[in-house]
């Protein structure tokens, strides 16, 4: 029986935890483009910053391996989000709940993959909500809601591996449904 794989991709604002994700996740060492940081906003969050990507791999049984791909978090580094997405199955977006205004990084995650995930699902993971608890989970639902998305969401923390499993399986769930819907689709059709 052929190994199925799935491309996974984890992007979000700075500091939000994608290199910590995949390190918490991969079976193998991840290998992680950080570097020491020069920007100021991104220096009051940590030393480093990604500057191409962070991957890790991860074999959930006999038949399927994840490749995990974590996106750069400054702006400047954007246009390796779309290169990065090439063949994903599904999207996580993290993002950092202590930010200025994390709704405004919500809006502009969802925006700028706004084309992928036309066709393909993803989840949402809050960070940092022990260093700020606002906006809460359900400010983001609303806030979903009024825009007409309906992208499952949760609060994690990026550095227990049991949280971002619970995310991982999240997208897996979406991606299978996803799947599944496209097939009944045809059939229908």
């Amino acid at each position: 029986m052929s190994l199925n794989r799935k491309k996974i991709i984890f992007t979000g604002n700075v500091g939000a935890g994608k290199t910590l994700a995949i390190n918490q996740l991969s079976e193998v060492v991840a290998v992680s483009t950080e570097v020491k940081s020069s920007e100021s906003s991104v220096l009051r969050k940590k030393l480093t910053t990604t500057v191409a990507m962070d991957y890790g791999e991860l074999t959930r049984n006999e038949n399927e391996k994840l490749y995990l791909y974590g996106t750069p978090g400054q702006r400047r580094f954007d246009f390796m989000s779309h290169i990065l997405c090439e063949g994903a199955l599904g999207l996580i977006i993290l993002i950092d709940n202590s930010q200025e205004n994390p709704l405004q990084d919500l809006d502009y995650y969802l925006n700028f993959n706004a084309r992928f995930l036309i066709h393909h699902p993803a989840v949402i993971g809050i960070t940092h909500i022990d260093e700020s608890n606002s906006p809460s989970l359900q400010t983001y639902q609303t806030y979903l809601n009024e825009r007409g998305d309906s992208f499952p969401i949760m609060r994690i923390d990026a550095r227990a591996k049991k949280d971002v499993l619970l995310l991982l399986s999240a997208l897996i769930d979406e991606i299978e449904i996803s799947q599944y819907q496209k097939v009944a689709d045809k059939l229908c059709a």
